[in-house]
């Protein structure tokens, strides 16, 4: 970090006022003046240098201090040599009565020397911060690539800035913790800003004294609109600068597309598990092939007797269905063939989105997985084409009062899809 004090050792120049600040006034920028006024230009974190043309008098040089001090200003070099021979006796008394940084700049040392120094200096923080940033993402994407998990990522996260970290849901929940676990004492409050921010989905800095200027809540929106989740990171001491809220930002992106993996993964086991089921019930698969499709859900070597035991428990039911007189149900409709594959679902969740109608996104590429429920076996999966057969099927369910799981627009007039050229 550049301070004052760190950038006036450097170039061996004295603090003249306000040094027990100079070590904490970080410099963002540098600027020259000689308006009496600067501030309406200035954002705060400002070195100003100045040779005080217009500082004529007492009640100026007075002035000139308290309005920098006032507009965060980080301090303030002053030009000695041309129409002041030293600093001005007013001007160190006020800087010192405010804790303002003020040094001087003898006439030997031109401006321009002071600028290049700082922004030699920050370029090269910013490039150390953005380099280090570079790599903690790399770790964080390796992570989910290998499959790591939420808590691996949030252990990784946890690391990278020096503290806890911890991933809600919307409702506040806890998903995934990193590092030193939160008290419930912090994590409840924290918990409590979440819940009503689901639609507001903006970074903030949570309220509580003890967590002021360490801690940070960032959105995790994969369909960048509403939060689905939220990353909070706390540091064990000292305030976040910018690698760590960097590495939030980054860290943000990694967790929604983790969240997104294992969205998938479960729906797709899903479809899986639905289309086993219904090859099981119309007798399709004999005991064995039963016992091997079964295996990839954990299922083990008794799935052929467990499959059989639910057919003839079902087949019973039914049976007992029918003998009670009531009329039968319409059985439900075969869902259509799948769209063709167009992206990965990680390429579909990073590509550029928009939202359509619903009835108008035949031929589109969907953004996010719809499954119509009952049976809830996925119908689209992100990166698959709409086909005009798959709309029909799922406007029906709804119709006839059923729901559509994965959808962001749960009245379904709309769907999320990926924008295409000519689109």
């Amino acid at each position: 970090m550049l301070t004052i004090e760190s950038l006036t050792s450097e170039l061996g120049l004295k603090v003249s006022a306000g040094e027990e600040a100079a070590g904490d006034r970080e410099i963002r920028w540098v600027h020259i003046t000689e308006l009496l006024d600067p501030t309406p230009w200035l954002s705060g974190g400002e070195l100003l240098m100045t040779t005080g043309i217009r500082l004529e008098n007492a009640d100026k040089q007075r002035k000139f201090i308290r309005l920098l001090s006032d507009a965060g200003v980080a301090g303030l070099g002053f030009g000695t040599g041309f129409d002041h021979a030293k600093i001005p006796k007013s001007l160190i008394s006020e800087a010192n009565a405010n804790d303002f940084p003020v040094f001087e700049v003898p006439y030997e040392t031109p401006f321009i020397a002071i600028t290049e120094a700082a922004f030699s200096r920050l370029v090269n923080e910013q490039y150390d911060v953005l380099s280090r940033g570079i790599a903690v993402n790399e770790r964080l994407e390796r992570l989910v690539l290998q499959g790591g998990g939420l808590n691996e990522i949030a252990r990784e996260i946890a690391a990278a800035v020096g503290g806890s970290s911890v991933v809600l849901d919307a409702r506040g929940e806890v998903l995934a913790n990193g590092g030193r676990k939160l008290p419930e004492y912090l994590l409840d409050p924290i918990r409590e800003e979440v819940q009503p921010r689901g639609s507001a989905a903006a970074p903030f800095v949570p309220n509580q004294t003890d967590l002021r200027g360490r801690a940070l809540a960032h959105p995790v929106s994969p369909r960048a609109g509403a939060a689905e989740a939220w990353l909070v990171v706390v540091r064990r001491s000292g305030e976040l600068g910018d690698f760590e809220r960097l590495c939030v930002q980054q860290a943000a992106i990694v967790v929604a597309l983790e969240l997104m993996r294992e969205r998938v993964a479960r729906e797709t086991e899903r479809r899986l598990s639905g289309e086993v089921l219904a090859a099981t019930l119309s007798g399709r698969l004999a005991a064995d092939d039963v016992r091997d499709r079964l295996a990839p859900f954990g299922i083990g070597e008794r799935a052929a007797e467990t499959g059989e035991r639910l057919v003839a428990a079902l087949e019973h039911a039914c049976v007992r269905i029918g003998e009670e007189g009531e009329e039968p149900l319409p059985p439900f409709a075969e869902p259509p063939p799948w769209g063709p594959t167009e992206l990965s679902p990680r390429e579909a969740f990073l590509a550029a989105q928009e939202v359509v109608a619903f009835e108008d996104a035949e031929g589109r590429i969907a953004a996010e997985s719809l499954a119509a429920y009952p049976p809830g076996v996925p119908n689209v999966l992100p990166g698959e084409r709409l086909t005009r057969p798959t709309i029909e099927y799922i406007a029906d369910s709804v119709a006839h009062g059923g729901l559509v799981r994965g959808a962001s627009d749960r009245t379904l007039k709309t769907v999320r899809v990926v924008r295409e050229r000519g689109s």
